[in-house]
């Protein structure tokens, strides 16, 4: 980016999705620049636009959202940006870490089989349903680069779904779509053309921005509310562990929960769990011990418990009772483990990265007193979070990269804006 576009960027627009720190407000800038020069670079000098949308972070309700149930999400200071401009009927995206950019034909938005989980098969699935919901679409050149690291569990592809979809919104709709549609636009391209089974709580934690609650009782229309909660102000920062384990493969122990919380439910003839309560599997369990296999019970159970545990941590917050925050975090963590299972895969149990992550961190926590910890977002692989005070942070980090790579630990703010576009460049 050049300076004079810089400064069309306004200083207050950087801080507030990137803080205050002059360090890292340098390091911002310099993205931008570069994202700017390669645009001209493969481009040349057209009018564009600038767009940042978040990375996220699952502070409550593991495996909840795609049975209907609720959670606590917020977008985070890692983000996925772009620069764009209107073209022809083609979409052209450069993307850091990638030789070719990806093109996809707007005239042909049919789901292709062999596109699955590749980037084409999001941009053809979010353009083909801003078709169906009746909103514009168009071709359009773009550069993008992302620091929210894939397989982190800081959904890196939502980021990325939601920022395509931003692009299409102003482009060609002046920004009149809903975040809340373009969230659910990105869930249907990854479920039906990337083919990968999602819940609809990345997408909009990304796309809202901020610390939010979410309950998906009716998907269609989330009841979302914000919470006004700074983690800073009780002098805890928020930390995530990169386990460094592949996601790869683990597309059917994914898919596994889902499915399983599913078969319980219709067991009391319901679709989802949201629509049964604790009290009537348990009266029901050694029935349901006959047909239905002892993993899928525990999940339904996890389930029913964390929906309960998500509304103390909901009320936590707002009464500013921090305590009772941390320990219900722990609560969620050892359900995870214990009933939820998705710690490791059962397909290949010698490799459990998030389990060693988690025992070293419950050592570190004892020993101090103070914070607390859960796996974060899918499971299996990835990552954990922890919430810890920020005069321990130095010293877990010394701890925990004895075992990780020190690289693989994040200190996160919580971001309070979504996707934006940042600039019209005219």
């Amino acid at each position: 980016m050049e300076t004079s576009v810089l400064k069309k960027i306004s200083e207050s627009s950087f801080q507030n999705l990137y803080g205050n720190d002059e360090r890292e407000f340098n390091r911002q800038k310099d993205r931008y620049r570069k994202l700017g020069a390669d645009f001209k670079n493969y481009f040349g000098r057209i009018p564009v636009k600038y767009f940042s949308s978040p990375g996220r972070t699952e502070i409550s309700g593991n495996h909840t959202d795609h049975n209907h149930g609720k959670v606590i999400a917020a977008s985070i200071n890692l983000d996925s940006i772009a620069c764009a401009a209107k073209c022809d009927s083609a979409v052209e995206i450069y993307s850091d870490g990638y030789e070719k950019p990806f093109i996809v034909n707007l005239a042909k938005l049919n789901p292709i089989d062999s596109e699955a989980g590749t980037t084409n098969a999001l941009i053809r699935g979010i353009a083909s349903r801003f078709i169906e919901k009746g909103f514009n679409v168009g071709g359009f050149k773009a550069c993008i680069t992302s620091d929210v690291l894939k397989g982190s569990g800081l959904s890196s592809s939502a980021s990325v779904e939601v920022l395509i979809g931003t692009i299409f919104n102003h482009l060609y709709n002046n920004g009149t779509i809903s975040v809340v549609e373009i969230a659910k636009i990105g869930q249907y391209a990854e479920n039906v053309y990337f083919k990968k089974p999602c819940g609809l709580m990345d997408q909009l934690a990304c796309a809202v921005g901020g610390i939010v609650t979410i309950d998906f009782y009716n998907p269609q229309q989330p009841v979302i509310q914000k919470i006004d909660f700074y983690f800073l102000s009780k002098g805890y920062k928020l930390v995530v562990v990169e386990t460094e384990a592949s996601h790869a493969d683990l597309t059917d122990d994914y898919a596994a929960i889902p499915n399983e919380m599913k078969q319980v439910a219709k067991y009391f003839k319901k679709e989802f769990c949201s629509e049964i309560s604790l009290e009537e599997l348990l009266s029901e369990i050694k029935s349901l011990r006959k047909i239905i296999n002892d993993r899928a019970i525990l999940r339904a159970i996890h389930f029913l418990e964390e929906n309960i545990r998500v509304e103390k941590q909901i009320a936590a917050l707002n009464n500013n009772n921090f305590e009772e925050f941390l320990l219900l975090v722990s609560e969620s963590g050892n359900s995870s483990y214990k009933y939820l299972q998705n710690i490791y895969s059962p397909y290949n149990v010698e490799k459990q990265g998030v389990a060693i992550a988690l025992a070293l961190s419950d050592m570190f926590i004892k020993k101090n007193g103070r914070g607390a910890c859960r796996v974060h977002g899918g499971g299996f692989a990835g990552t954990i979070q922890l919430f810890l005070p920020e005069d321990l942070i130095a010293e877990y980090k010394s701890f925990i990269s004895k075992t990780f790579r020190e690289e693989s630990v994040k200190v996160l703010t919580i971001r309070q804006y979504g996707a934006v576009c940042l600039i019209n460049n005219q």
